[in-house]
């Protein structure tokens, strides 16, 4: 895997967590770089829960990616809620 491919894998695996994070209630911190990292694990999961199919770009199964993230995404912002409360 060239340099090149690497980022490009990167900025399809962010795009899939931008329209997941949009897609579900809640978010995730961060910039880019947890937009890709949240876009990656997203794809894993999709990858393994629902296969290969739909659209395919720079290796990442656009369809499962996007599922996945939002999974993804709605398990972090359940638990993000979850650590965020104050104790009485």
């Amino acid at each position: 895997m060239s340099i090149l491919s690497f980022i490009l894998f990167l900025i399809v695996a962010a795009c899939c967590a931008y329209i997941a994070e949009r897609l579900v209630p809640g978010s995730v911190p961060g910039g880019f770089f947890t937009s890709a990292i949240v876009g990656i694990i997203g794809a894993w999961i999709g990858g393994n829960l629902i296969g290969h199919i739909g659209p395919d770009l720079a290796g990442i199964s656009l369809l499962p990616a996007i599922l996945g993230s939002a999974v993804f995404v709605f398990v972090l912002s359940l638990l993000s809620r979850g650590f965020n409360r104050k104790a009485i």
